[in-house]
């Protein structure tokens, strides 16, 4: 039960810290503000509005006594009332209104319907709150006669809610505004060192990031610099360091290269070379994998003009591309991302006759499907493919002249985008890859 009831509350309560962080501050005022007008109504507003009715109908009932007993004095009567009280009264023989002109959800209607009845009785009285600005028309039956009263409004209602309303309300909302204002300060800190950390884990350099907010967020902030440089700093120094195996290690294979081309024995010396070759290339897959991508910039990237590039690059009609979602834009580094569809694109093109590529535009991602006519992948091996140094020995080995990267790279290039990359079966009988990346 309170599992259920406390998924509930997380489900309909705000994520965002900002939201949560509102609530937190506003809630008790608004609660605060609710509990002492409801007091107020209740047990002040209330008795005051129900006291000065019921003095009011006391009047009304004394008025009409007097009538009742000396019809000879009431213009004295009537003209005493209205310059004392600012009462109008006027008596005639009119038809008693059958239709009711009062309100039914108005206090102040609720509470004078309340003591005429008690007063009067039933059907013995008629009465307007809205029909003047300042004024109650009141209607009380007197045998055949009427008698008619326009009593000052402030009689029946105080003047006072309104001012209490205002002054319960206007000071809630002020410090409700500085609260807004105040938490934004506050979160926006956090919101910038998540951005920062969304485009670090992508693979940008985040220069310039600088911290601010409260003292915890400037910790945070200042120590997710440093790690931020310690790793650029790792993955420099190991760039560097391959690049320093890269250049001993291809002096002695060109040696070799060179001694070999002077062997007078032809067969075993090509044979020799197409090993060196090998091992330059496998040489080069290594250092491709383990190549930091970080040192490209993230720009701009049209997706539809990137493949179109890569199309015309490849010069190959078995490459076919729809253009139906040519019109997405997203960030990324184009020479990465460029890289990673070509890899796919020559897999289908090595194992396959034809190479069809789509676009899909979703709810804030892109969906690049490649697929091919080839023998395909067996399914029990999608996770292995994309395991560095794994080689495929059946229908289809993904790196028959490598050491098994390609995909590799591929998933590393796409997660770093903040993508995701899925294999399956294609309508051609083929491999299927699908990419998605946010924009």
């Amino acid at each position: 039960m309170f599992s259920g009831l406390n998924k509930f509350v997380k489900y309909i309560l705000p994520k965002r810290l900002f939201y949560r962080a509102l609530i937190i501050v506003a809630a008790p005022t608004i609660i605060l503000q609710i509990i002492i007008t409801i007091v107020f109504y209740d047990s002040i507003w209330i008795k005051a509005n129900k006291n000065i009715t019921r003095s009011l109908v006391s009047q009304l009932k004394t008025i009409e006594e007097v009538y009742q007993n000396d019809k000879k004095n009431l213009d004295f009567f009537t003209d005493s009332y209205k310059n004392n009280f600012n009462f109008e009264i006027g008596i005639n023989q009119e038809i008693f209104p059958n239709n009711s002109g009062e309100r039914k959800f108005s206090p102040m209607d609720r509470s004078l319907r309340r003591e005429l009845k008690s007063v009067f009785g039933n059907n013995n009285y008629w009465f307007n709150t809205f029909k003047f600005k300042n004024a109650v028309e009141i209607k009380i039956r007197s045998g055949k006669d009427v008698i008619e009263f326009l009593v000052p409004k402030e009689m029946i209602s105080t003047s006072s809610v309104r001012l209490f309303v205002l002054w319960t309300t206007l000071p809630s909302l002020v410090l409700i505004i500085i609260a807004l204002i105040f938490l934004k300060n506050q979160t926006k800190p956090l919101v910038k060192l998540a951005k920062a950390a969304e485009r670090f884990g992508k693979g940008d350099y985040v220069n310039d990031f600088r911290a601010s907010g409260s003292q915890e967020i400037r910790k945070a902030a200042f120590e997710f610099d440093r790690m931020a440089k310690r790793i650029n700093r790792h993955l420099n120094q190991r760039a560097e360091m391959l690049s320093g195996i890269s250049h001993d290690l291809r002096t002695p294979l060109t040696r070799l290269k060179l001694q070999l081309a002077m062997l007078k024995q032809k067969e075993v010396s090509d044979k020799m070379s197409n090993d060196i070759d090998e091992m330059e290339k496998m040489l080069n897959d290594y250092l491709q994998f383990a190549k930091t991508q970080t040192q490209e910039r993230t720009t701009d990237i049209n997706l539809g003009e990137l493949l179109t590039t890569i199309k015309k690059d490849f010069n190959n009609e078995k490459v076919i591309f729809n253009k139906q979602e040519a019109l997405i834009n997203l960030k990324g580094r184009p020479t990465a991302l460029k890289r990673s569809f070509e890899n796919v694109i020559q897999n289908g093109l090595t194992y396959g006759n034809n190479v069809y590529i789509n676009i899909q535009k979703g709810n804030n991602r892109a969906s690049i499907i490649i697929e091919d006519d080839g023998p395909g992948i067996p399914e029990d091996q999608y996770k292995n493919v994309f395991k560095p140094f794994f080689r495929l020995d059946k229908s289809r080995s993904l790196n028959q002249s490598g050491v098994g990267l390609g995909l590799a790279i591929v998933e590393d290039i796409i997660n770093s985008h903040g993508g995701n990359i899925q294999l399956g079966r294609s309508k051609y009988n083929g491999l299927q890859v699908k990419i998605s990346l946010p924009f």
